[in-house]
């Protein structure tokens, strides 16, 4: 059997150049959220089967890496199921492990709870720029807090990391899933088809109001109630009293205060916000996790050309752990396509600390060595970081390495044998 070089499909293997932006993004990430009152908290790669399978991952759950059954627990057989196989899997996400994580330590925890939470996900996805089958989530939780302040932390804290990363411009996006389900409400469609209409409403930015229509019909559903369902995206939504406008037209379909407490969200992230964006209300945002139960949130980046980060309020999913409700809000920065945006912006991570690089010639003495060796331990001793080395025979060739991986030509140091006799 030949062995194989390549990683498996959608993982990758992760050089230094990439490693040293995935660390420095890494730390101010915790040292941003920190600022913020987050605590760092970690939890299993593997879950229960039974926790992934709970219907709370949305289409993620068809996309879980399952692990099989170990030792006797394993028994095959002609009428065993794939289910039957696996008692536990690779987690998906992170929102999932948080809420296990609450309610078998909730005792143990201050309340409201801000939890920060940074660790690889893996899902059985096709993979292309920027997504793998394996990737970095990084995601900020408040727990316990039923207050429209959750979401303005937790908008704020996130953009406040991104103007550090110096993204600028960039624009977030919010709505609620009360005012989807209203809008579908007031339309005559039925509740149990709301999901499938959502699914569609998800393609607007792809196929357009026309689209969203015509395949709106296709799938079954009434003219007029599509009709009275387009005409509300139709309108104006630009302006700053979109959001009153949609309230007068819904009436009580949609829940009071829910368009207020919008409203609210967003001028507060506007007086307070540090970084350089726009948040618009955009009624056609739709999230796909089915586990969202009110405000709703995405940042997009015109570098990237998609979402870069996304979240909102979960209220329901905690309490099927606990069996109490929990109110709970969460955002999540797309990890993997941060570092592939400031890849592709040749991004070099500001210095810690000077760096330098000694070269030895080869076939030096052991007392030689020694010498150059207690010069680099004196520059350590002062903060700098010093990579000892043997110098190769392509000596232009390894100093032109060490410049791409960010040393800087006068702190690449030689140090010839003739030089200590003299």
């Amino acid at each position: 059997m030949s062995l194989i070089k390549k990683p498996t499909t959608g993982m990758k293997d992760i050089l230094p150049a990439e490693m040293q932006i995935r660390d420095y993004v890494t730390a101010l990430v915790k040292e941003t959220y920190k600022t913020f009152g987050f605590t760092p908290i970690e939890t299993p790669a593997v879950e229960h089967i039974e926790n992934l399978l709970s219907r709370q991952g949305g289409e993620n759950e068809k996309l879980i890496f399952k692990i099989l059954k170990r030792g006797e627990k394993l028994v095959l057989g002609p009428d065993i199921a794939e289910d039957d196989l696996a008692d536990s899997g690779l987690r998906y996400d992170l929102t999932v492990p948080l809420s296990r994580f609450y309610a078998n330590h909730a005792s143990e925890l201050p309340s409201p709870f801000k939890a920060l939470q940074i660790g690889p996900v893996w899902r059985a996805d096709r993979p292309q720029k920027g997504r793998f089958r394996q990737f970095v989530q990084c995601d900020i939780d408040i727990l316990g807090d039923a207050t429209n302040l959750a979401e303005i932390e937790l908008i704020t804290a996130t953009t406040t990391l991104l103007g550090k990363l110096d993204f600028k411009d960039f624009t977030v996006r919010i709505n609620d899933r009360r005012i989807l389900k209203a809008m579908a409400s007031y339309s005559g469609f039925a509740e149990e088809d709301y999901d499938r209409v959502f699914i569609i409403l998800d393609k607007m930015d792809k196929i357009g109001l026309d689209g969203v229509r015509s395949e709106l019909e296709s799938n079954g559903f009434d003219k007029d109630t599509v009709d009275r369902y387009t005409a509300l995206f139709a309108a104006d939504m630009s302006g700053e009293d979109a959001i009153e406008k949609l309230d007068a037209s819904l009436g009580s379909h949609l829940p009071e205060g829910c368009a207020e407490g919008l409203k609210g969200i967003m001028e507060s992230v506007e007086r307070v916000k540090r970084a350089d964006f726009n948040i618009v209300f955009d009624p056609t945002l739709v999230r796909g996790m089915s586990y969202y139960t009110g405000t709703i949130f995405e940042i997009t980046m015109n570098e990237f050309g998609s979402s870069v980060a996304g979240g909102g309020r979960y209220d329901e999913m905690i309490g099927r752990f606990t069996g109490n409700k929990v109110c709970a809000c969460g955002f999540s920065i797309g990890f993997e396509r941060i570092i592939t945006i400031l890849m592709d912006k040749n991004f070099v991570p500001p210095a810690s600390g000077e760096r330098y690089a000694f070269l030895i010639e080869k076939g030096a003495s052991g007392d030689f060595i020694a010498s150059v060796m207690e010069q680099a331990a004196k520059l350590r001793e002062s903060g700098a970081s010093v990579l000892v080395s043997m110098m190769n025979k392509n000596k232009k060739f390894q100093k032109e390495q060490l410049e791409n991986d960010g040393f800087i030509a006068d702190n690449i140091k030689e140090f010839y044998h003739s030089d200590f006799k003299n």
